[in-house]
């Protein structure tokens, strides 16, 4: 995504009121007019452009890693609560041009499609400077110079040409995103990240699988390139979420306001966003809240379709849906490897899960907002997936009691 573009109290563990020292970090009041990229998504016209090699901004699907051969591994790649591997959400391409260092730029969401562990992040975000965070929504930051092993120093030319320069991990055969680390002791030739995803690829497919593997296709060797092999064209098909590429649109403050072209082509039915907003608005407690939610309803009217709010090099500050929830100041760690401040990076809506089919039901996942903060210095580290912050905010007064 082009970064040129782009640019009061709280609770605590006790549900007790903060001191008044403890200020947001964001005022609404001082939100207005500031011009932000709106990301929008929509399917992709030729699958191919979101390979790695393109510097994609997408959601859903697989991510198409930076550093295709450094990924994240144990610990990194799985939610601290349950231990299940995480799905990938979204990633975004945010370059910052003035380092050379961050020349490519990339920052990847992952999260536990489990609301019970979603619930159980929400009272350990609370928790200020923890030694070892609990999470289930985890955010990696990678860069590279414009030098690098993996990519042509050249912009892609889309003409069938571009081809990354490095070859990747070998990834899971199962869900595609996370390396390859275990490999099946009787094919020996489909690779898994863990035990969960071999267990579940043996009960699916595999069983069968891997005996006509082992008599039919004897040479035929695990995956190498960064890409899933033997059995890619079944790979998490019911384990990942639908793949869109990120489209970045004009700023907030160009968008026509009609109402007509709000929701004319809307792909989130008038009907439905009407429910939706009546039933949100019955289970809020107190003035302050509808009041919250009813100016990021306004906030978001001009365009409704809209699933990311880019903030970083923008005076401009995230629109909470609720009063309740919202972090302050202190509530935002600084960078855990350089120690400085974290910025306001990404805003990811609530919209976003209609895109990926999540029903409203109970149990099933649902967010308020999910802001991004990243180090506002882009600091370097030995570390090629560096960790940032998510603040996760839930619509459910009871959901997100701390």
């Amino acid at each position: 995504m082009d970064t040129s573009a782009i640019g009061n109290s709280v609770r605590n563990e006790n549900d007790e009121y903060a001191d008044e020292d403890d200020v947001f970090v964001d005022d609404s009041d001082d939100e207005e007019l500031e011009p932000i990229t709106l990301g929008f998504l929509e399917k992709p016209k030729n699958r191919w452009t979101l390979s790695r090699q393109f510097f994609p901004s997408k959601a859903g699907g697989l991510p198409a890693w930076l550093d295709p051969l450094n990924i994240p591994s144990g610990k990194s790649s799985v939610c601290d609560f349950c231990g299940d591997p995480l799905h990938f959400v979204l990633q975004v391409y945010a370059p910052v041009v003035e380092k050379d260092s961050t020349f490519h730029r990339m920052l990847f969401v992952f999260m536990c499609p489990s609301m019970t562990c979603l619930l159980r992040d929400q009272h350990e975000q609370w928790k200020r400077n923890p030694e070892k965070p609990s999470r289930s929504v985890k955010v990696f930051r990678c860069q590279l110079p414009r030098i690098n092993p993996f990519y042509l120093s050249e912009c892609p030319k889309y003409d069938g040409n571009d081809i990354p320069t490095g070859s990747g991990a070998a990834l899971c055969d199962w869900c595609g995103t996370w390396k390859g680390d275990k490999l099946c002791s009787s094919c020996k030739q489909v690779r898994y990240c863990s035990e969960k995803h071999q267990s579940m690829s043996w009960r699916a497919e595999h069983k069968i699988a891997c005996q006509q593997i082992k008599i039919s296709s004897p040479a035929l060797g695990p995956n190498k390139n960064g890409t899933t092999s033997l059995e890619s064209g079944k790979v998490g098909n019911k384990n990942i979420w639908p793949e869109f590429e990120i489209i970045e649109d004009q700023s907030e403050c160009n968008v026509d306001t009609t109402e007509d072209n709000t929701l004319s082509n809307s792909l989130i039915s008038r009907n439905r966003s009407d429910d939706t907003m009546n039933s949100l608005m019955d289970s809020f407690q107190g003035d302050d809240d509808k009041k919250s939610w009813a100016h990021f309803q306004e906030r978001i009217a001009n365009a409704p379709e809209q699933v990311l709010r880019y903030y970083r090099n923008s005076n401009a500050k995230p629109i909470w849906p609720i009063l309740s929830g919202r972090p302050s100041k202190d509530d935002i760690p600084k960078c855990s490897y350089c120690g400085g401040s974290m910025c306001c990076e990404f805003q990811i809506l609530p919209q976003l899960l209609y895109y990926f089919g999540v029903e409203n039901e109970t149990n099933s996942l649902d967010w308020a907002s999910i802001v991004v903060y990243a180090c506002e210095a882009s600091c370097e580290a030995s570390l090629p997936y560096k960790n940032e912050f998510p603040w996760v905010q839930l619509y459910s007064p009871s959901a997100a009691a701390h």
